[in-house]
């Protein structure tokens, strides 16, 4: 299926981190369908590879590379390594995250809440901040174009018992995504967050296959259906796309409707 207008990412190099599964998987496909080269960024290198072998069956390019987000030096060599293979980045999807969720937030550690700080949000700070390195230096050689996009989370607009410390590092990375929204569009880059509502994933498996879960949490979806990744391919695509390039600075709920229910 050819696409077309600005639609078509084709000549387009889209950076996913963890997208070698879930959300990060489902942008991933719907960017390489959409002509981009993608590369993803994960730390289990059989599912790196398994994710790689599915992009490239869209036809493009597509890579992967074993980088931990929350180290910076990582992500600097991983980087610069995206550059050489690709030649150069358009958007950076900062998606990687974790959960680890505690009966009560007197339950949290200090070691649960430095952990998950350090990959949700410090991650994205690494990530963006290579990434719009070069962007920037790209606009001042003429070519303004960059997309930023954050994976957030409902969690950050509801309340969320027990994940205090993953709804923490999600605000803020809304109020970092309204910032460098304001900063940076005058070098052709567009911020926006996307906040996932219930998403059927590895990372959410253990809610799903609670039934009492399920069956408090379905009736409160209009859409009466969880969240699939395939859900975000679409959105993903239109972030990346010149359609977008007026639209910065949002934070996009994908949740069937469950907020406003």
């Amino acid at each position: 299926m050819s696409v077309k207008g600005n639609f078509n990412l084709t000549g387009r190099v889209a950076l996913i981190t963890g997208g070698n599964g879930g959300i990060g998987l489902g942008m991933a496909e719907g960017l390489a369908r959409a002509g981009a080269g993608v590369c993803i960024w994960g730390t289990n290198a059989d599912k790196n590879a398994a994710a790689v072998e599915q992009l490239r069956g869209h036809g493009g390019q597509a890579e992967a590379m074993i980088c931990d987000v929350s180290d910076r030096a990582q992500v600097e060599a991983c980087f610069t390594q995206t550059l050489e293979q690709f030649g150069r980045v358009d958007g950076c999807f900062a998606n990687a995250g974790i959960g680890i969720w505690r009966r009560t937030f007197l339950d949290v550690t200090p070691e649960d809440w430095r952990r998950v700080l350090s990959v949700n949000l410090d991650g994205v700070f690494h990530t963006f901040q290579v990434a719009l390195r070069h962007m920037v230096e790209r606009a001042e050689a003429g070519d303004a174009f960059g997309r930023l996009v954050a994976t957030s989370s409902l969690a950050s607009r509801m309340g969320a018992p027990g994940h205090e410390h993953y709804a923490a590092t999600k605000g803020a990375v809304n109020s970092l995504i309204e910032a460098l929204a304001v900063g940076n569009a005058r070098h052709g880059v567009t911020a926006n967050a996307v906040l996932p509502g219930w998403i059927e994933t590895e990372m959410t498996g253990d809610h799903f296959d609670n039934e009492r879960f399920a069956q408090a949490v379905m009736p409160r979806i209009p859409a009466r259906r969880w969240g699939g990744p395939g859900d975000f391919a679409g959105i993903a695509t239109y972030l990346m796309s010149e359609a977008s390039s007026y639209h910065t600075g949002d934070c996009i709920l994908i949740d069937g409707g469950y907020r406003i229910f």
